[in-house]
Formats: C-alpha cells, structure tokens, sequence
C-alpha cells in the first residue's frame, strides 16, 4: 500500500501519527489541514528506474589506462584530483558538502546522491556518467516560490533545500518519513512527515534523547517534528517523521543559523 494510503487507513482505524521528537506546542497549521494528521506525503521508497552509474563501465578495457581512469566512475573511497574537481563543482552548483579535501567520503556521497534525487536518477551516490552529466547541466530540484528566506523540504524528491534572499543557496540530502506504522508509547502510529508552512519553534544543540531515539542537534519545526542530524541518511523515506540531515550538515547549519527561531520551514510533496 502506497505511503498516503497506509496514513489514511490509519486515521480511519484511529491510529496516531506522530512526531520523532520531544513533542512540543505546536508551532504553526500546516497549509490546508488543520492538524499534522490531516496531510500525508507521497514519496516512493523506491529509486526511479532511471540509473546514474550502471551504464557505466568500471574503464574501457581496449582504452589507454589514462582514458579508462578519466571515464570511470567516481565513488566512496577514492581520491585524487578528479574527486576534489566533483567535490568543487557540487558545492558551486549548490549541493552542500563542506570543504572539498580530495576524498570521496561520507559528505561526497550525501552530496551525489541530493544531485541524483533532483535529477531523478538512481540514488546510489555513485557519480557515474549520467550523475556527471547532470551536474555539468547544473541540474536543480524545483523551488516553488515562497518566503525569500526559508528551509525547504521536498518530500517526493527527499532534499531539503535552504534559500535565501529568494535564491536557492543550499541542496541537502535528508530522508524523512516511512509511512510504515510503529508503537509510540505503546500504541500504534504511523511515520508521517506533515506538510504545510511551519515556524522553528524550539531548538536544542547536542544530542537531546526523544522518546523515539536521540536526535543531534534538532530544530524542531512543528510539534514533536524536526530537522535534525542523523548517522543514517539512506536513499529513501526511513524516518519516524523528522527530516534526518547529516550530522555535519546540521552543525553547518546551526554554525551559520539557518533555521533561528521563528523562521519559515515549508513541506510539500
């Protein structure tokens, strides 16, 4: 059953649906509900059909080994030259990975893979010819308009994306809700992420432990529901409901204050 149906079964059966995060007054309505329960978002746990790297072969093997070595595809643990050049070319086009260093690592892979979610490709953080070629095109997810200073949260293409001065300044990879149903305080809830316009409402930096786990560094925008840091941003929607950043990029994030209280957090599908 498809995300939006397991929530509306759930809301028929009576079941709760619930934040990820210490709940909290709620912070704002979100657009077209009048509770977090009245929305539910769509994205597939599926990546699209579309693959970024497996048409691409590891080196030719009739090429010289320079040729072989420049065509391959780039991916986590390599080094060199090639990766800081991907490294450079991502942040300028937006996709956020700190300081490149020449080392496809952990933020490399993040990086590639908001590039693959916008671009619609396979989400596997490889940076593979049709990864690369999305890049050069300087590809972006959509940004509808809304206010010139916001956090935003695409829930189909799982990116979280912060503008500023109405220009899109940063892409980043989250991973929000399942739709799957758990037990929260021992009843049954479904993980859903609502959508609708929200205002950063309380924050907490370090660790906080919820009742669902311990959430790094969370700015919560609406009830129980954050963005917050996480060591597991996998490809597909596998939160409780908060949007999950890495942890590097929640710090980066609260270093230059990007969601201060009172600020603008928008959600759609």
């Amino acid at each position: 059953m498809a995300r939006a149906g397991r929530a509306l079964a759930a809301l028929v059966a009576g079941i709760a649906l619930a934040g990820c995060g210490s709940q909290t007054a709620r912070q704002a309505t979100p657009t077209g509900a009048s509770s977090p329960e009245a929305t539910t978002s769509s994205p597939t746990r599926s990546p699209s059909a579309t693959s970024s790297s497996s048409s691409t072969s590891a080196g030719p093997t009739s090429s010289p080994t320079s040729q072989a070595t420049s065509s391959r595809p780039l991916r986590p643990g390599d080094e060199g030259t090639r990766v800081r050049q991907l490294q450079q070319d991502l942040n300028a086009a937006g996709y956020w990975l700190g300081t490149p260093d020449g080392t496809y690592g952990h933020l490399t892979s993040q990086a590639v893979m908001a590039l693959q979610k916008s671009a619609g490709l396979d989400r596997d953080g490889i940076a593979g010819r049709k990864t690369l070629d999305a890049l050069a095109k300087g590809v972006l997810p959509p940004l509808p308009s809304g206010p010139t200073n916001r956090v935003e949260i695409d829930l189909e293409r799982q990116v979280l994306m912060v503008v500023r001065g109405g220009e899109l300044k940063y892409v980043i990879n989250t991973s929000t809700a399942s739709g799957e149903t758990y037990i929260s305080r021992g009843q049954p809830a479904v993980a859903v992420t609502p959508t609708g316009t929200f205002t950063v409402g309380r924050t907490f930096r370090g660790s906080e432990v919820a009742p669902l786990g311990t959430l790094y560094s969370p700015r919560y925008f609406y009830g129980g529901y954050a963005v917050h840091g996480s060591g597991s941003i996998p490809a597909y929607p596998a939160s409780h409901g908060c949007a999950r950043l890495s942890n590097a990029a929640m710090d980066m994030i609260w270093a230059k204050d990007l969601m201060p209280v009172g600020s603008r957090v928008l959600v759609h599908d």
